[in-house]
């Protein structure tokens, strides 16, 4: 056959019909084909525009792929309008308003073409069109790659679209198309797109990557059916749906995403069945407004390359993560906004470095049957209006397990916290929450942690080898409401051998001025006797500085820090009526800097060293503001610096005491927002020099090195004051004003009996000090009382008396 003639071979049976024949165009075969025949091209470019309007098949030589170019100067070069065959063919377009190849009727099959093009599309299938693409390539860089439109249909397998201008298969107007084992790639708008009421994409086998753009964009109450797909390297979100679309995923992998995994808005609805998302740089799962929802069963998320939660519920949009894993992120999933709800069943949150549930806003989550694992903060429930439920969940090795704060209210139900750094559970700021037959066990701080006079409700809760005390609970001093605190049922620890609150509804009353242990609400109070919170205003305060320093100097033992502070105090004073007298006064600076074991009185002197500074008129109002990192360090840029002037505004006119502040400058801190905190601190510190004092406060070599790596911090303070642990004289002393306090004596030979014992009792990383020697005399009247119970008619002495058998014994 001559080069760039046709042979048709004829397949009917008429006599009147030549069984073969020879053109020399393209367009004179077609004329003369008839339904059945085969067209054979020989090698050669065609610069014509050919339609295809009967059912022959047009195809290149064998075993020369390739070889023929159907290349017209402008308009569409393929038009297929039958149930042709079309194979083994080079089509190039060069029209931008036009496709190159276009199918409106029929049943085609498409072998083996290779479309390279600057056109409007690379092939376009429209109408009432049903074709089969088969093989099929698309190298289109000014147009899209396959464009489905109109109601059309057609099935596309182990077809690769080279390079798009557009998206690389697009689908709207009610199209319905399905791809097998496809590749997209090398596009510049989305890698698959459906849009429109009625339009449909199945994709099965297909790997979507190098799009400059999103992976794959459902929009306009489209819907999508992607099975065992892969999506990666875009530049855009990896999968988007907006208005209405509906996507399904199956056995697909989302990865290498430098902006969301899957952002969806507008009441989009997502189904996802065992899909891995990881590598993002934004959210995996970023889920907007109201009736938007997905549904993950059996998925992964893991592996984010950014600051942002993993999965981001907001606007009142709703998320199901039912048997999921959700690893190695920054947070693990942030719920926001009245209305948007997350439900997380029998799921692992783990590696998290930040929070691994926040729930703020208005917002609820409800997590049953899950486990958190290894991050800074379990679950964080924010604000007013926000809650939900944490039911026979585990919390192992957080930082803290559940914080409440702000007014938010959840209810916390047989779950278990085990070995947290800091508290168990930390409420604050007005927080409330319901904690039911909840076990927080070695916690390296608190077991239960309640300040500000939050209304926390704690039933049948357990505390186990908590390393500061089973249960805290302070008010925020003149702030805290009347009536505020806890109500505590029936709640144990292990401490002082089983300790265990009253049985009938009690609320224990938030404030500082002595600590209840058996003999009131719940066990395990503050670590060091406290005076009575001061009761009047800043303006005229109920006692004078001399006052103060009167109840300073009888708290057992702190010889050292007594003189320090009365120092301060004197410097202070002759300052002020130096300046009276019109003279120039020492400056002095206020801020300190405690460092000493737990339990040795550093919160009780920090108030009473604001007490005083109101009293002398260096501080408007004197209060005392106890933070620690969990208060200060948020979960994104920006956030950390937001509550630490929030902290410091609450502290304006008195004290800012930052409990254990070494832990905002942790040794391997990384990308840590402590270093955001100190440096808000800092400038807060000499913009308001004298609006508040700042004392921090922690563990001496722990407070050594933070000093040392924060020249900016250690500048700012005056001063270090070290609390050394209390002797066995001191703890004595203790014991014996908490005795003559409840109306107990010590027997002869008892006195002796507690020296010893404090002598020899372990001074590990858990003693408590002055907690310690509360807890010892709390024991004693336990087992005073087992004993005492047992008499028909005890006499006074009976009921007062405290002998040497009453100490617990030593571990």
């Amino acid at each position: 056959m001559a080069q760039g003639t046709v042979q048709v071979t004829h397949t009917g049976t008429s006599r009147w019909r030549r069984r073969t024949g020879e053109y020399a165009s393209l367009a004179a075969a077609l004329e003369a084909a008839a339904d059945g025949d085969v067209l054979t091209v020989a090698p050669g470019t065609y610069r014509e525009n050919l339609v295809l309007q009967r059912a022959v098949t047009l195809r290149g030589p064998e075993g020369s792929p390739g070889s023929v170019r159907i290349a017209p100067v402008d308009g569409v070069p393929l038009t297929v309008r039958a149930s042709a065959v079309v194979q083994d063919l080079h089509v190039e377009g060069q029209d931008a308003a036009a496709p190159a190849v276009l199918v409106e009727e029929g049943t085609p099959e498409l072998r083996d073409v290779r479309v390279v093009t600057r056109s409007a599309a690379g092939i376009e299938v429209r109408g009432s069109a049903r074709p089969t693409v088969r093989r099929c390539a698309v190298d289109n860089p000014a147009g899209i790659g396959i464009a489905v439109l109109d109601g059309a249909g057609g099935v596309f397998e182990e077809c690769e679209v080279v390079a798009a201008g557009q998206a690389g298969v697009a689908v709207r107007g009610g199209a319905h198309p399905r791809l097998e084992r496809c590749r997209v790639h090398h596009t510049s708008g989305s890698g698959l797109s459906a849009t429109g009421e009625n339009s449909a994409l199945e994709a099965v086998g297909c790997e979507i990557y190098e799009v400059r753009g999103s992976g794959v964009q459902i929009t306009g109450r489209a819907t999508a059916h992607l099975t065992d797909c892969d999506v990666h390297r875009t530049t855009a979100d990896g999968v988007t749906l907006d208005t209405d679309a509906v996507l399904t995923l199956a056995d697909c992998r989302i990865h290498d995403i430098p902006e969301n995994a899957v952002d969806l808005r507008s009441r989009s609805v997502l189904t996802l069945t065992r899909t891995t998302v990881r590598q993002f740089g934004r959210n995996g799962l970023s889920v907007w407004d109201p009736g938007t929802r997905v549904d993950a069963n059996q998925c992964e998320i893991f592996d984010s390359t950014g600051d942002y939660p993993a999965v981001w519920v907001s606007d009142g949009a709703t998320v199901v993560l039912d048997s999921c894993r959700v690893h190695d992120v920054p947070d693990a999933l942030f719920v926001l906004d009245r209305g948007s709800r997350a439900d997380v069943v029998d799921s692992d949150l783990s590696q998290v470095r930040n929070t691994a549930v926040s729930v703020s806003d208005g917002a609820t989550a409800q997590l049953d049957d899950c486990r958190i694992r290894d991050a800074a903060t379990g679950a964080w429930f924010r604000d007013h209006g926000s809650g939900g439920t944490l039911s026979n969940c585990t919390v192992d090795g957080t930082q803290t397990g559940v914080i409440v704060t702000k007014g938010a209210d959840p209810t916390v139900e047989r779950c278990t916290i085990d070995s947290p750094a800091e508290a168990g559970v930390y409420v604050s700021a007005g927080g409330r929450g319901s904690f039911q037959n909840c076990r927080v066990t070695g916690s390296g701080g608190y077991g239960f942690h309640v300040i500000d006079g939050s209304r926390t409700t704690l039933r049948k809760c357990r505390t186990e080898r908590c390393a500061r005390g089973g249960y805290e609970f302070a008010d925020s001093g003149a702030d805290a409401a009347s009536g505020a605190g806890p109500l505590v049922e029936d709640c144990t620890s292990d401490e002082s051998a089983g300790l265990r609150a009253p049985t009938a509804p009690a609320t224990a009353v938030q404030t500082v001025s002595h600590s209840p242990g058996l003999l009131g609400a719940v066990p395990g109070q503050r670590t060091e006797p406290e005076p009575p919170a001061p009761s009047a205003g800043p303006e005229q305060p109920a006692r004078t500085s001399k006052d103060v320093l009167g109840e300073l100097d009888a708290l057992v033992g702190l010889d050292s820090v007594k003189r320090e502070v009365r120092a301060l105090t004197d410097m202070i004073e002759v300052g002020r009526r130096r300046q009276q007298a019109g003279l120039k006064a020492a400056s002095v600076k206020r801020h300190l800097v405690f460092t000493g074991s737990p339990g040795t009185g550093k919160t009780t002197v920090a108030r009473l060293y604001g007490e005083i500074l109101a009293s002398l008129g260096v501080l408007e109002k004197g209060h005392l503001v106890e933070v620690s990192r969990v208060d200060l360090v948020g979960e994104h840029i920006g956030s950390t610096a937001i509550r630490t002037q929030e902290a410091f505004e609450k502290a304006r006119g008195g004290v800012l005491f930052i409990d254990e502040a070494y832990a905002l400058s942790p040794e391997d801190a990384g990308r840590d927002f402590g270093k955001e905190a100190i440096d808000t601190l800092v400038k807060l510190m000499e913009d308001h020099r004298d609006a508040v004092v700042v004392i921090v406060a922690g563990y001496t070599a722990e407070m050594e090195r933070f000093l040392s790596v924060n020249p900016g911090v250690a500048s700012r303070f005056s001063r270090t004051i070290t609390f050394s642990d209390y002797g066995p004289e001191d703890l004595l002393r203790i014991v014996e004003q908490q005795a003559e306090e409840h109306e107990y004596r010590l027997a002869p030979g008892a006195s002796e009996a507690l020296r010893k014992y404090f002598t020899v009792l372990p001074k590990g990383p858990a003693f408590g000090n002055g907690r310690t020697a509360r807890q010892t005399f709390e024991a004693m009247v336990e087992r005073h009382a087992s004993r005492v119970a047992q008499l028909p008619e005890p006499s006074t002495d009976d009921l007062t008396l405290l002998y040497a058998e009453d100490l617990p014994e030593l571990l």
